[in-house]
């Protein structure tokens, strides 16, 4: 039963005859909040004359029109949904699940987006790392051509000071031999 036409139809239709071999038939008019049963006895269904608290034998429900409304109850006192209760609540489990969905995304999402920032973090510090080691080996190259220019500079010197000195050498020779260098 979709509907409450549906409901209502299947509710007000006539009782079964006795050839159909029911145990137990219930008519109930919504509109009038008005239910009528039938039980089988002595191979005939009989009117049962109260329906309010009535508990099938059957079906172990309790019937009450107490409220504004027909309530069916377990044998145990739980309260049957109505349709649209449970279409309420169909509703509410679905925009829960709904929610729940999004949550789940909203959390991937924002675990992506922090295994994101983590490698770009990564990625930074590794730059640094880079920027660093260069910076080291820009240092040494420096160093070493500093280290470079200063024996430059010696080698220099001790040329400068082994040609000065060959020259003293030629010019005291010269000397020996009797030959001014001045006049050269």
């Amino acid at each position: 039963m979709e509907s409450r036409e549906e409901f209502r139809y299947e509710l007000l239709r006539p009782a079964p005859k006795a050839s159909n071999g029911v145990e137990e038939y219930y008519l109930y008019d919504p509109d009038k909040v008005k239910l009528t049963g039938w039980r089988r006895r002595e191979g005939k269904l009989q009117s049962i004359d109260q329906m309010d608290g009535w508990v099938s034998p059957r079906l172990k429900v309790r019937f009450d029109l107490t409220g504004p409304e027909l309530q069916i109850f377990t044998e145990s006192g739980v309260r049957f949904l109505t349709y649209s209760e449970m279409a309420q609540r169909a509703e509410r489990e679905q925009q829960r699940a709904e929610r729940e969905q999004q949550r789940a995304e909203q959390e991937q999402q924002r675990a992506e987006r922090e295994r994101q920032l983590k490698e770009q973090e990564q990625q930074r510090a590794e730059r640094e790392r880079q920027l660093k080691e260069q910076e080291r080996q820009l240092k040494e190259q420096e160093q070493q051509r500093a280290e470079q220019e200063r024996q430059l500079k010696e080698q220099e010197r001790q040329l400068k000071e082994q040609a000065e000195a060959k020259i003293k050498m030629l010019y005291l020779r010269l000397q020996e031999l009797g030959i001014d260098p001045e006049q050269l």
